[in-house]
């Protein structure tokens, strides 16, 4: 079995090949960045790490964070989550998915029409006997 990431939106499921993912998207109203960077832990999905672009209202930077180069970094005590709910809309810039260094926006794959989008860790059957 391989990592995978699965992505659930309604009927639709898409699984993705990946152990380690960037999940980014720009805050509403301040139009700053955010990024989590995530593992594939057996059924879990781990922060690693999360960075946020500066800070505005509502978006003050966790405690214990360090500011580098302009931008915020940070570690959460507790990184282990089964599932990520992500409330899409049309009217705000989607979220990124990045894997491998490729990013792209998650409608890519689900649209965002779909509405509310749960990422969790899933098992990928491996191919190659």
């Amino acid at each position: 079995m391989l990592a995978a990431l699965c992505m659930v939106a309604g009927a639709l499921t898409v699984s993705l090949p990946a152990q380690h993912f960037t999940l980014r998207w720009q805050h509403s109203i301040e139009k700053i960045a955010w990024e989590e960077d995530y593992a594939v832990v057996g059924p879990w999905l781990a922060i690693t790490g999360a960075r946020i672009r500066g800070s505005g209202a509502g978006m003050d930077p966790p405690d214990k964070a360090w500011l580098e180069h302009g931008v915020w970094h940070y570690r959460l005590s507790d990184p282990w989550r089964k599932e990520i709910v992500l409330a899409r809309s049309p009217y705000v810039r989607d979220y990124d998915l990045c894997i491998s260094g490729r990013c792209l926006p998650l409608n890519h794959w689900i649209p965002v029409a779909a509405g509310t989008t749960t990422l969790h860790a899933c098992q990928r059957q491996n191919r190659n006997p």
